[in-house]
C-alpha cells in the first residue's frame, strides 16, 4: 500500500504582477498629499512620508516578483498569455513613471531616472499589449474589463513629470497614443457590460479604472498647455461623471470580498484628487477646495482600509494562493 503526500505549492507562484496596483495606489496618494498641502498649506509631511513607504513598496513587490521569475518562469509566462492579467503588466512602468511625480521637486534627479527609465518600458510594454490584442486568438469579449486602461493609463501619465525632463512633443507623442486608445477601448469595455453580463467578482473593484483616464489626462494637459480650456473642462468633469457612476454601485461593492484588485480603487481616486485641486489653483472658486478636501478624505479613508485588509488577507493565507 502506498502512501501519496501532498506537496504544498509555494504561494510565490501565484504572486501575482497586480501587486504593483498597490505602489500606483501610494504613490498617487502621496502625490495627492503633496497637492494639497501646497494648495491648502496643510502643514503635514503625509506626502513626503507616503511617498518613501511607495518606494519601499515598489522595491519590495519587485525583488518578490524577480524571485518568482526566477524560481516560477512558468507562471510569469502564464501571467503574459492571460487575457486579463496581461493588462497588469504595464503597472510596473507606470509606477517608476508615478514615483517620478512624487520625487519630481524633492529629489529632481532621482526623479528624471525614475522617469527615464519608466518611459521606455512604458512604451515597450504598451505595444507588446496591443501587439497581443491584435495577433493573439485568445481574447474574447469576456475578457474585457476596465483593467485593459493600466497600459493606456501609463501614456496619458507620460507628460506630468515628462515636460520638465524631455521635449514636450514626446510628451504630447504619448498623450495623443493614450488618449486616443482611451477611447477606443471605453467604447468595447462599455459593450461588454451592457451586452454581456457582469464581470467575474474579483474584476468588479476594477470599475474604479474608468475614473483614471480622464482625470489623468486632465492633469496632463494643463502640464502640456499650462491653461485651463473647455477640453480641459471636458476632461475633469467626465472624471467627475465616472466618479459618480461608480459610487452608485456602493451597494455592489459592500457585498464583494476582499480581493487585490480593491487596489485598482486608489490611484483613480487620487488622480481625481490632484485634478479637483487643480481645479482649484486653476478658477480660484473654493468650492473645488472643499470637494478635493472631500476627495481626499475617501482617498486617505480607502487607502488605510486596503493596507489593512491586504495586510490580513497576507496574514491570513488568502492572497496568493491559486484562483479558482
Amino acid at each position: 500500500m502506498t502512501t501519496t503526500v501532498a506537496v504544498p505549492v509555494s504561494r510565490l507562484k501565484f504572486f501575482a504582477i497586480s501587486w504593483f496596483a498597490v505602489v500606483m495606489g501610494l504613490g498617487g496618494t502621496a502625490v495627492a498629499w503633496h497637492k494639497a498641502d501646497k494648495v491648502l498649506a496643510i502643514g503635514l509631511p503625509i506626502g513626503a512620508a507616503l511617498g518613501y513607504v511607495a518606494v519601499a513598496a515598489f522595491v519590495a513587490i519587485a525583488a518578490i516578483y524577480l524571485l518568482k521569475a526566477q524560481r516560477h518562469p512558468d507562471a510569469v509566462a502564464a501571467e503574459f498569455a492571460h487575457p486579463i492579467r496581461l493588462s497588469f503588466f504595464p503597472a510596473f512602468s507606470i509606477s517608476l513613471i508615478l514615483l517620478s511625480v512624487v520625487f519630481m521637486e524633492a529629489a529632481p534627479r532621482f526623479a528624471f531616472w525614475l522617469w527615464a527609465v519608466g518611459v521606455p518600458i512604458q512604451l515597450g510594454l504598451s505595444l507588446y499589449v496591443i501587439t497581443a490584442w491584435i495577433r493573439q486568438d485568445i481574447f474574447q469579449v469576456q475578457h474585457s474589463n476596465p483593467a485593459w486602461f493600466i497600459p493606456v493609463v501609463g501614456n496619458i501619465l507620460v507628460p506630468v513629470a515628462g515636460v520638465a525632463f524631455a521635449p514636450a512633443e514626446l510628451s504630447w507623442f504619448f498623450f495623443s497614443v493614450g488618449l486616443f486608445f482611451w477611447l477606443a477601448l471605453f467604447t468595447l469595455i462599455l459593450n461588454r457590460m451592457l451586452f454581456h453580463g457582469m464581470m467575474p467578482e474579483r474584476l468588479i473593484p476594477t470599475l474604479f479604472i474608468l475614473i483614471a483616464p480622464p482625470a489623468v489626462a486632465f492633469i496632463s494637459y494643463l502640464r502640456l498647455t499650462g491653461e485651463l480650456d473647455n477640453f480641459a473642462r471636458i476632461l475633469y468633469y467626465l472624471a467627475v461623471f465616472f466618479t459618480l457612476l461608480v459610487f452608485m454601485q456602493w451597494r455592489l461593492f459592500a457585498k464583494l470580498e476582499f480581493y487585490l484588485s480593491w487596489w485598482a480603487g486608489s490611484f483613480p481616486m487620487a488622480a481625481l484628487t490632484v485634478a479637483t485641486f487643480l481645479m482649484f489653483e486653476t478658477t480660484g472658486q473654493t468650492f473645488f477646495a472643499g470637494l478635493g478636501g472631500v476627495f481626499l478624505a475617501i482617498l486617505s479613508g480607502l487607502v488605510v482600509l486596503l493596507i489593512f485588509l491586504t495586510a490580513r488577507g497576507v496574514a491570513s493565507g488568502t492572497i496568493c494562493v491559486e484562483e479558482k
